[in-house]
């Protein structure tokens, strides 16, 4: 039958039953359930989506500019409503809310999974995404073998050390490692707003 796309292929809104998806135009991957309609590309907006294997024959283009992007403007209110020193991941849960976590030693998991210790339910973000690992003052984030990897400032790493500043990209999300010492921390003498609680 001439003019119908492939099995393979589907558009946005379509329910194309559970797998891993990726962006016809850019690569970008996504993981669906059963019930989930392919949305519309969050890397490029493209609304044609090829069934694919988790290993993935196409490779997501590295997001265009971020080591350049601002950082947001919540970010260093955020810094200054901090109380104690550690380190602390802050980021828009996309609900509007948004979270400053404070990483404990050990592993933080960061995913899709009900386990995720930082849970995004977004299909551009895999059931274990990334795990970061804090042991001695030292912070470091690996990919746990994620479908659209982890990116640190704009650069796609499998295991990199953090510093203060850094922006993790998780699927669609943007995360800022915080690193306070005393010092910063009584520096800006404000108290902790309850949306940031």
């Amino acid at each position: 039958m001439s003019g119908q796309a492939p099995l393979d292929s589907f558009s946005t809104g379509t329910l194309a039953g559970a797998g891993c998806f990726r962006c016809g135009t850019c690569g970008f991957a996504v993981a669906l359930h059963e019930r989930d309609e392919v949305p519309a590309c969050p890397h490029c907006g493209g609304e044609d989506f090829r069934r694919s294997s988790i290993f993935g024959e196409l490779e997501m283009r590295e997001p265009s500019g971020n080591a350049d992007v601002e950082s947001p403007d919540w970010l260093s209110e955020a810094r200054q409503a901090v109380e104690r020193e550690g380190d602390y991941l802050a980021f828009d849960d996309d609900d509007g809310g948004l979270r400053v976590m404070a990483l404990g030693e050990g592993w933080t998991r960061i995913g899709r999974s009900l386990a995720a210790d930082i849970r995004f339910d977004d299909p551009t973000v895999s059931r274990r995404h990334a795990m970061l690992h804090r042991a001695e003052g030292v912070a470091r984030v690996l990919d746990d073998r994620s479908l659209n990897g982890v990116f640190v400032n704009g650069e796609r790493v499998d295991l990199q050390r953090l510093s203060d500043g850094d922006e993790l990209t998780i699927g669609r999300f943007r995360l800022y490692f915080l690193s306070l010492t005393e010092t910063a921390v009584h520096g800006a003498g404000l108290g902790l707003p309850s949306a940031l609680a």
